[in-house]
């Protein structure tokens, strides 16, 4: 099983569009996938809710704040999405039972400046210094070709982790969030630029 753990200690940063939209595109390609939903706004719980029968199937299994128990056997593929302010033996217990951990970042001061810490507690955590579970960050809501994109560029390059993807801000998302759908559930034709945004993470998720 693969176990793909979303962090961002700060609220907002697209944790949640994050773990639905991988989590659409996975159940495209496997027959068990699972979401988890630790958060408080229980957001993703809520978005399953109000997926439809027809679109790819997508479970969630039962996950406590102080208690991340991994997902039933037999499942291939299991998304958590966490808290803001996950830190300390909380983080710890979710990055043991994952096998990736993906971190969204938004490009504001105030984004970067938690980031920054967050990722140094990261770095020290055993499971990422022993290698079992390896570290990705993705840029959030940004426009690849704008200055703010490259100035993020340059932040994230200093952190000591790789940067996979720059995830656009597009209506898109907020449209197919409301159906209880994702980009990957759509017609191709209506989410290009959504999707070649998302090629480098999925390909580096596949290849994990």
């Amino acid at each position: 099983m693969k176990a793909i753990s979303v962090i961002n200690p700060k609220g907002g940063a697209g944790k949640s569009t994050l773990s639905t939209n991988l989590a659409g595109y996975l159940a495209q390609h496997s027959p068990a996938v699972m979401l988890g939903d630790v958060d408080r706004q229980q957001s993703c719980r809520r978005w399953l809710q109000s997926r439809p029968r027809e679109l790819a199937s997508i479970e969630t299994w039962l996950v406590g704040a102080d208690d991340v128990a991994r997902p039933p056997k037999g499942i291939t593929h299991a998304i958590l999405d966490t808290p803001a302010g996950l830190s300390g033996k909380a983080l710890e217990k979710v990055v043991k039972v994952s096998s990736r951990i993906i971190v969204p970042v938004q490009a504001s001061p105030f984004d970067l400046w938690a980031t920054k810490q967050f990722l140094e507690q990261l770095a020290e955590v055993k499971a990422v210094t022993r290698g079992k579970a390896e570290v990705a960050l993705v840029g959030m809501r940004v426009d690849p070709r704008t200055l703010a994109a490259t100035q993020l560029r340059e932040f994230l390059a200093l952190q000591g982790f790789q940067t996979l993807a720059m995830i656009r801000p597009t209506q898109l998302y907020a449209r197919v969030a409301a159906m209880g759908a994702t980009i990957f559930d759509v017609a191709p034709s209506l989410a290009i630029r959504e999707c070649e945004d998302w090629q480098p993470l999925l390909e580096w998720v596949d290849a994990g």
